[in-house]
């Protein structure tokens, strides 16, 4: 245990939580501030508000960052940000330019729906859970029930903040127990290594669960987002498999653990009701369902995404284990939707294009070598198994999931978007009802569609994003609208304990996993035989094409890497499709880079920089170094 923990002097405590308070009084006032905060757990109803104001800090997530965008998507080799070029001084723009520090970051400037400022805001909520935690037990509630299951959502909150907090920043951080006033001696507070704090946070998450008032599943919209024992499940399943990830492990096995952790939390969903979603709903789709997507597959995956969650004892969705309550813009600001709005937001890569398999489910490229020049991408080093794939024909007999997220050049042929053809797009071609537009370079004016470098409705990628989009959204009904950012789902269980379990060498129980998820969209399972490497990698493969613009992958390509590495293979270059149309009407498909290196990919950008007042202040009154490596 030693070996985790790092002192911390009184003074850095103080400002530790000086940054959660803001002064003294406030400490004993009440959220409203007109009332001492003892007198707030001396009535049932302010109590339960004060437990509601502790949901605050949640990040929205989603299409809720600044300026509608993704956030961790497009700050991954996923896709490319179309408001890099168009406004270059926002999130984005600044990332790619490397024009970021710990003094300007786009992370302590904007927080559209709490997405942002995560290092004050996390410590904020950590420190009001644990205020309410420490008043409790004495507050004149009207009953018990309330009393014990707003406790455990009290420390299930607490375990959230510390996820957020360690997923973005991954440094060791002072575990709070009980919330401190500015009068305490903190000379023995400690800060923890990241495994520590996993063990705390699960500590938490323990507790829910072992709290019988809290429920599984809410099921009343009066109660809606919501904390259940399932997010207790969730988050220590993701934080195990981050604990024990090279990124964090500190040179120690803890991949048994992991495995452990994340075989009881999939059981235990399991028996509560919790279910990967196999059947499509027509109901949510048009009057003819079949000419939306080319196979039910693809019509499933699409559908699961475009519908909210239900508030039901028997939802159709029984995958959903939360979802936040950011609101979401439909058609306008994301994908052909910009057709129609104002730009195309995220632009797949072709990178995340390459990671589908063929339908016979085999990978597109040789997964332990992808590209032959491996920072540029310009070169695949396609796999000798595949015969199914056409470089000339690239988007034939795929992945279902591909359709169903990602919008192509020629894709109207099998997945028809209704609405009308639109005079302002220039490059259309007939290919019989509907919106037909093509994406390649060539252009006349001011065009709405296609690839360019700086047009915002225009994509960078020679792709749009459809994986979020209503079927039923289009050039004529603008806004169907979208569903709530699904932020913990049983597909990332199943995935999660499949990557634990291979790297904990029960090999089995890795493929028995991974392979649930294949046969949700028809793919055939993993071949059996493969080596412990080899299922390793398509483990990470299947990670990129379910959790695909779900901002995961970001930082799964971290905490995949060490502490001394950097990601410029992966984040230096990302690449586009540059389609040609002959003078025959057929296309001829190239690669080339989308338009600059991005200069996010040296060794500091594994983690965020804590804000520099802070660690100044810190540096300052201590003489230790809290800052993140390189910033």
């Amino acid at each position: 245990m030693t070996d985790h923990i790092f002192k911390i002097t009184k003074t850095l405590a103080l400002v530790t939580f000086l940054l959660l308070s803001g002064c003294s009084d406030v400490l004993d006032q009440a959220p409203d501030g007109k009332i001492a905060l003892a007198d707030v757990f001396q009535d049932d109803e302010k109590t339960a508000a004060y437990l509601n104001s502790c949901y605050g800090y949640i990040p929205g997530e989603g299409k809720a960052y600044f300026f509608h965008m993704r956030g961790p998507v497009d700050w991954s080799d996923e896709s490319w940000d179309t408001d890099a070029e168009a406004e270059p001084w926002i999130t984005s723009g600044q990332l790619y330019s490397g024009n970021v520090s710990a003094a300007a970051h786009f992370n302590t400037q904007w927080a559209d729906a709490g997405n942002g400022n995560y290092w004050v805001r996390m410590w904020q909520g950590i420190r009001k859970c644990s205020v309410f935690l420490d008043n409790i037990d004495a507050a004149k509630v009207k009953s018990e029930t309330n009393r014990a299951r707003w406790k455990a959502e009290a420390h299930l909150l607490r375990a959230y903040y510390y996820m957020v907090l360690l997923k973005f920043f991954g440094c060791p951080l002072p575990v709070v127990r009980e919330a401190h006033g500015y009068e305490d001696d903190f000379s023995q507070t400690v800060r923890s290594s990241y495994y520590d704090v996993v063990q705390f946070i699960i500590e938490d998450c323990n507790i829910a669960l072992s709290t019988p008032e809290l429920p599984w599943r809410i099921t009343t919209d009066a109660e809606a987002f919501r904390l259940t024992k399932a997010v207790a499940e969730g988050i220590k399943s993701r934080m195990s498999l981050y604990a024990a990830s090279p990124l964090y492990n500190e040179g120690n096995n803890y991949w048994e653990e992991a495995y452990q952790v994340n075989k009881q939390a999939l059981a235990n969903l399991k028996a509560n009701g919790y279910a990967l979603y196999d059947k499509v709903n027509f109901a949510s789709w048009s009057d003819n369902p079949d000419v939306f997507l080319p196979n039910d597959a693809a019509k499933l995956f699409n559908e699961y995404f475009c519908n909210s969650m239900a508030y039901e004892s028997n939802p159709t969705d029984k995958e959903t284990i939360y979802q936040t309550n950011a609101g979401q813009d439909g058609f306008g600001t994301e994908g052909v939707g910009a057709q129609g709005g104002y730009k195309s937001g995220s632009c797949p890569s072709q990178e995340i294009v390459d990671c589908f398999e063929t339908i016979d489910g085999k990978p597109i490229l040789n997964l332990a070598k992808p590209y032959n020049d491996e920072v540029t991408h310009l070169q695949p080093n396609f796999n000798a198994e595949n015969t199914l794939y056409d470089e000339q024909d690239p988007y034939e007999n795929r992945d279902p999931r591909f359709y169903a997220s990602i919008y192509y050049n020629g894709s109207q042929r099998k997945c028809y978007w209704p609405f009308d053809e639109t005079s302002e797009s220039i490059e259309n071609y007939p290919a019989g009802r509907g919106y037909r537009t093509r994406i390649i370079a060539t252009w006349e004016g001011e065009p709405q569609t296609g690839i360019h470098p700086t047009i915002r409705k225009a994509t960078r990628t020679g792709y749009f994003l459809r994986k979020f989009l209503h079927p039923n959204t289009g050039q004529e009904v603008v806004n169907v609208g979208m569903a709530r950012p699904k932020v913990m789902r049983l597909g990332e269980i199943y995935l999660n304990l499949a990557e634990a379990a291979a790297e904990a060498d029960h090999l089995s129980e890795a493929y028995e996993a991974v392979n649930a998820i294949r046969r949700r969209v028809n793919m055939p399972d993993l071949p059996e035989g493969l080596s412990k490497d080899q299922l390793l990698l398509r483990i990470r493969n299947e990670r990129r094409v379910e959790l695909a613009f779900e901002a995961h992958r970001y930082f799964d390509v971290r905490r995949w890497h060490t502490p001394d590495e950097n990601l410029e293979k992966t984040d230096r270059w990302i690449t586009a499709a540059h389609i040609t149309r002959n003078d025959d009407g057929t296309y001829t498909y190239a690669r080339g880079p989308v338009s600059r290196e991005r200069l996010s990919y040296t060794n500091k950008f594994l983690w965020f920089p804590i804000p520099l007042d802070d660690a100044n202040i810190m540096i300052g009154l201590t003489g230790e170094n809290w800052q993140n490596p390189g910033w």
